[in-house]
């Protein structure tokens, strides 16, 4: 079984954008309704992490029914010990990029953003390893799932998943949280992840989700994760997003 691990290196071009907006002290131009949504999340965890960014551009508005458009990159480095190279410990990095056209459905309180597209993704591990599940570049095809429900005025629901031909790799999460000073949600948080048969992660903790600072709106969890490698840590998120 593979062990995982390393600290995030990657840099999200998104979350500079966002700093330089807020630099500049002035509210970004836009129109009546918001069209472009720019977001970046960092995670880490004991054995991982990783940084990804990018936008969702909807011509209808972020919040409307209607045709969306996300394009998202990132990376990170990790690193594990490989029993055919005599135990010896593996450097790998990632670098990854999506474009994923969908569509995004309203009813009231309930929003689901369904998307599909391109994967892109290059592993570049150090010493080679031939026994890798993953090494070098790929193309594949990505499926996301998202959904926000609030069911009463200081409730909500929120849920996200994707699938991916490469490496046959997925992911779930499933978040409830409660409305604290009618300013943010707070609640609890489950995610899955899965690369493959080779690698299997679970995370249970706690969101805050929706603290909104000028035009900024950020989020965060922290709590444990354990994966097949019967390794257990602390794990945290930290997200960004902006509409314009």
């Amino acid at each position: 079984m593979r062990r995982v691990g390393g600290v995030a290196t990657a840099t999200a071009a998104a979350l500079s954008l966002l700093v330089a907006s807020a630099s500049a002290g002035g509210e970004p131009p836009r129109g009546d309704e918001p069209r472009f949504l720019l977001f970046s999340t960092t995670d880490l965890w004991r054995h991982g992490g990783f940084v990804h960014g990018g936008a969702v551009w909807s011509p209808g508005g972020v919040d409307k029914e209607g045709f969306a458009l996300k394009v998202m990159f990132g990376g990170g480095n990790y690193r594990y010990i490989s029993g055919a190279l005599n135990n010896t410990e593996v450097s790998g990095r990632l670098l990854a990029a999506t474009i994923l056209p969908g569509y995004r459905f309203v009813r009231g309180k309930f929003i689901a953003t369904i998307y599909g597209g391109l994967d892109f993704q290059n592993h570049r591990l150090t010493p080679d390893d031939p026994s890798a599940g993953l090494c070098g570049g790929y193309v594949g095809f990505r499926v996301n799932a998202e959904l926000w429900y609030e069911p009463t005025p200081s409730t909500m629901i929120a849920a996200d998943g994707m699938i991916s031909t490469i490496d046959t790799t997925y992911n779930a999460r499933f978040a409830f949280g409660w409305k604290v000073l009618d300013r943010y949600y707070l609640g609890p948080e489950v995610q899955g992840f899965a690369a493959g048969d080779n690698y299997r992660q679970f995370r249970v903790g706690a969101h805050v989700t929706g603290l909104k600072y000028k035009w900024f709106e950020w989020s965060g969890s922290l709590g444990w994760a354990t994966d097949s490698d019967n390794r257990d840590g602390l794990y945290g998120k930290l997200g960004l997003l902006m509409r314009m």
